[in-house]
């Protein structure tokens, strides 16, 4: 099925994000339609930091042995890897030329700010002139950076569906209100973030969301579990804590 109809189904897309292409294969040989790719593992599995824009090499290394997969593959690019709307271009026409079917790409920077509006409106219509049948999902960080906030929320998905996004993500999003509002204002596919315990599936359903990401949270939980597995041949592992984001990136960065 083509990656576009995939959201179109009667239930949201559930949307499992791999980090290396052993997981990625594992996830399809369960049944998943299609796959994505999580930013932190990818940045992780280098022994980088998430979201600094220091993992182009290893997102483009990850997508040309992702493309072998039989099912669609989309790639978190993070926020392109550039600040250059022509380089971010390139990067999406050279995804593209592998076979990968969608695209990631967010408005949140590394120093915890948003991109100027009009900026990020300049680099989602330049990719979709070069790469045009990619499926570009335009994240805005405006619930995941700082207090949440509906007005610019609304705001950029509607200047980002206008401006050529296929599909729109608001990591951080949880109450059924905001939710409606932006299915509302966007007029595209909306994806949402699963967060164990605050988007539960059969909600996010009910409210017509087409898209549930499950980010990093299987990366973490295969830590998890490694970490597990090897402390349980003594037997004296014990009950350990599962690893958050925070977590990851402090023990990446050795803090």
């Amino acid at each position: 099925m083509d990656f576009r109809e995939l959201h179109d189904g009667d239930r949201p897309l559930v949307l499992p994000n791999a980090w290396d292409f052993a997981s990625g294969a594992a996830l399809v040989q369960a049944g998943f339609p299609a796959i994505g790719t999580t930013s932190l593992g990818v940045a992780a599995a280098a022994g980088k930091t998430d979201a600094t824009g220091d993992t182009r090499e290893e997102t483009i290394a990850l997508a040309r042995t992702l493309a072998r997969l039989p099912v669609p593959v989309t790639v978190d690019i993070e926020g392109g890897f550039s600040d250059r709307a022509a380089d971010v271009a390139g990067l999406a026409a050279e995804l593209a030329s592998f076979g990968i079917a969608g695209i990631n790409l967010e408005d949140g920077r590394p120093d915890g700010t948003l991109a100027p509006l009009g900026h990020q409106t300049s680099v989602l219509a330049a990719v979709k002139r070069a790469a045009p049948g990619l499926f570009l999902n335009a994240r805005t960080d405006t619930f995941w950076l700082g207090d949440p906030d509906r007005d610019e929320t609304l705001r950029r998905v509607r200047a980002y569906a206008e401006a050529g996004a296929d599909g729109v993500f608001v990591p951080g999003i949880v109450d059924d209100a905001d939710i409606r509002a932006v299915l509302e204002a966007a007029g595209v596919p909306l994806n949402v973030l699963y967060l164990p315990g605050r988007t539960e599936y059969p909600r996010l359903a009910r409210l017509g969301v087409h898209r549930v990401s499950t980010g990093s949270l299987p990366f973490r939980r295969a830590l998890h579990a490694a970490v597990t597995a090897a402390l349980a041949v003594t037997g004296e592992g014990g009950d350990r804590p599962a690893l958050g984001y925070g977590d990851v990136q402090r023990l990446v960065s050795g803090r």
